[in-house]
């Protein structure tokens, strides 16, 4: 069945909502289309070399809660979906089939990607995205305090890419997880 202009809405003719009058104005950005209402930015995806290693990183040195696992055995890959949670989330956290509904309704989920072998594979790397070809950057955590969030990872033997006092960006750090990729840590109220 061929769609006739009468029976599409394109683009241009969709309802919009004006962007806040405190966001920031800038070239480029366009009303919101009233089409994307109920949209949520749901997760980003990282490929990792060794779930369980991944999984030790970001549970216990960054305080993720492991949402929902996907398991894809005749393609070969599994995938994990964690959530940084908050005191009351993590108190009322559904069960089973709402747990996966719950974790596909949220923001800022991190999906880890294993294809499976690489973990067998001693010399296996993936590309973090800041090596030539640059592309993918990181991702961020804001933490409570910055000088607390930094001695919690020394204290774990997390690596620096940058510590906050290094370099010209000041009150910002930047670990990596066991893949190599960079994870920024910000404190909101040192970032004005």
């Amino acid at each position: 069945m061929s769609h006739s202009a009468s029976s599409s809405t394109s683009l241009d003719d969709a309802a919009t909502i004006a962007q806040p009058a405190s966001s920031v104005a800038h070239a480029g950005i366009q009303p919101i289309s009233a089409q994307t209402s109920g949209f949520t930015f749901n997760h980003t995806m990282l490929r990792v070399k060794d779930p369980a290693k991944s999984l030790e990183f970001y549970t216990g040195v960054l305080g993720m809660t492991l949402l929902a696992v996907k398991k894809f055995p005749e393609m070969e890959f599994d995938l994990y979906f964690l959530a940084k949670l908050t005191d009351s989330e993590r108190e009322n956290l559904p069960s089973g089939a709402d747990l996966e509904i719950f974790a596909f309704r949220q923001r800022g989920i991190l999906e880890l990607t294993h294809n499976y072998g690489t973990e067998s594979q001693a010399d296996f790397s993936y590309h973090d995205g800041n090596s030539e070809p640059q592309g993918f950057g990181h991702i961020c955590f804001n933490v409570p305090n910055l000088a607390d969030a930094v001695a919690w990872f020394d204290k774990n033997n997390v690596e620096f890419k940058k510590r906050p006092e290094d370099g010209s960006m000041k009150n910002i750090a930047f670990i990596k997880d066991v893949d190599g990729y960079w994870i920024e840590i910000v404190q909101a109220d040192l970032m004005s």
